[in-house]
């Protein structure tokens, strides 16, 4: 890992920040084009493309996902329960309620509605997600969407994963569509044959489902542009070095370009976590990976004082914050910008990923400093209403109709006014 202070770390993110793929966007707008002109005979020739899959439906048949579901070991069936629970009980609490208030006889509101369908977009190449199932469906069941669908990549024999079905299952999904790539977001955004279009599109996935996500935006909503999975570890030198670098890696092998960064006032730490990432690397199933994740975008920052470290921290506004330190709750209040915080030494990022509740689907590339997990809001929309009785409006017209006229809006201030004339 590079050992950096703070102002070389920043300039080399800048100069290391490359502006978007265009072969990325031209593909993708190509993909999208072929997907709304050809329906699923295009997404059924993608699958054999990308996904070396012969079609015969895109569709999963109830039999599917019940043959899938007994084909998974009951103790991992066990342990998707007690995870599914734990992220009820988390989104539960994030329910609103509508409201309304009166001012004489005048009644001005808000009510909260669940969109329709949601279309969550769940990996399937280089690894299976269930998590990423229960985490994307469950809030959406919650909010009250009358229909959930999951895409996701077939196998080269035409199946879906069974971990994934089972997932599926356990979450309440209505439907799951094999498909996968910017192909499967164009046919959720825009619909075909086989496939209903969605309001809303949330789920990570590769550059080109990210592309093809914001490329579609505005016919759907979408839940953000998520970048590579990146974890930030801010340890104090009591910190031990075999858990940070099992951390960092737990990032390091989603992906290659997959940020792993430590920031710490130690050297000590800082060249014992070093080393004890290249030991703990060569016991990686995903060596490669990670190594490559490493290598690139793998840092250790150097700081004065755990507090200079936070202030690093928030300007990185990381996916994930771990605060390695005796009294990580301290610290929490000067947190501005992170996806998702884990608190003290035996709070690993992947109890985030699995069990503990709180949503995985996150912010990434920065975005913390102004978006939010995914959450029962992102598959809700407000709408406002008002009541005005006659007496009431007949106080207040002139005011209105002198409003509208400081804006040049002659046609307002009639609507208003004609309502008192005798």
């Amino acid at each position: 890992m590079k050992t950096v202070n703070e102002k070389e770390f920043f300039t080399l993110q800048k100069t290391e920040e490359a502006a978007r793929n265009k072969f990325v966007a031209e593909t993708v707008s190509e993909i999208i084009s072929n997907v709304r002109q050809n329906g699923d005979s295009a997404l059924i020739e993608y699958a054999k493309k990308f996904d070396k899959a012969e079609l015969s439906s895109l569709l999963v048949t109830e039999k599917e996902i019940e043959d899938a579901f007994e084909k998974v070991p009951k103790k991992f069936i066990k342990v998707l329960l007690k995870s599914a629970k734990n992220i009820r009980a988390f989104h539960s609490k994030q329910v609103r309620k509508g409201f309304s208030y009166k001012q004489g006889e005048n009644v001005i509101g808000q009510k909260i509605i669940p969109i329709e369908r949601a279309g969550l977009y769940v990996p399937g190449g280089t690894a299976a997600y269930p998590s990423t199932v229960l985490m994307d469906a469950i809030p959406a069941k919650i909010a009250g969407c009358k229909e959930v669908c999951i895409a996701t990549p077939p196998q080269k024999d035409g199946t879906i994963n069974a971990v994934i079905l089972a997932a599926a299952k356990i979450a309440g999904v209505d439907k799951v569509y094999k498909m996968g790539g910017a192909q499967a977001i164009a046919a959720l955004a825009y619909g075909t044959e086989t496939v209903k279009k969605v309001d809303k599109i949330v789920g990570p996935g590769n550059v080109f489902v990210a592309e093809a996500k914001r490329q579609v935006y505005g016919v759907v909503s979408i839940d953000m542009i998520a970048g590579p999975s990146e974890i930030t570890v801010l340890a104090d030198e009591k910190s031990d070095p075999k858990f940070v670098a099992a951390d960092l890696l737990s990032q390091a092998e989603h992906d290659k370009n997959a940020r792993a960064i430590l920031i710490t006032p130690s050297e000590a730490l800082a060249k014992a976590v070093s080393a004890e990432v290249e030991r703990q690397l060569e016991e990686l199933k995903r060596e490669e990976i990670a190594s490559a994740s490493i290598e690139n975008n793998g840092y250790i920052v150097l700081v004065k004082d755990m507090k200079e470290g936070l202030v690093v921290a928030n300007k990185i506004a990381p996916e994930h914050l771990e605060i390695c330190a005796d009294d990580p709750f301290s610290y929490l209040d000067g947190v501005l910008n992170a996806g998702s915080v884990f608190l003290g030494r035996y709070c690993p990022e992947a109890l985030g990923d699995y069990f503990a509740g709180p949503n995985h689907t996150l912010p990434t590339s920065g975005t913390a400093r102004f978006s939010s997990p995914l959450s029962v809001d992102d598959f809700i929309k407000k709408t406002q209403f008002t009541y005005y009785g006659e007496k009431s409006f007949k106080k207040v017209a002139k005011d209105i109709a002198y409003f509208a006229t400081k804006e040049g809006l002659t046609a307002h201030a009639r609507s208003a006014l004609i309502r008192t004339e005798e």
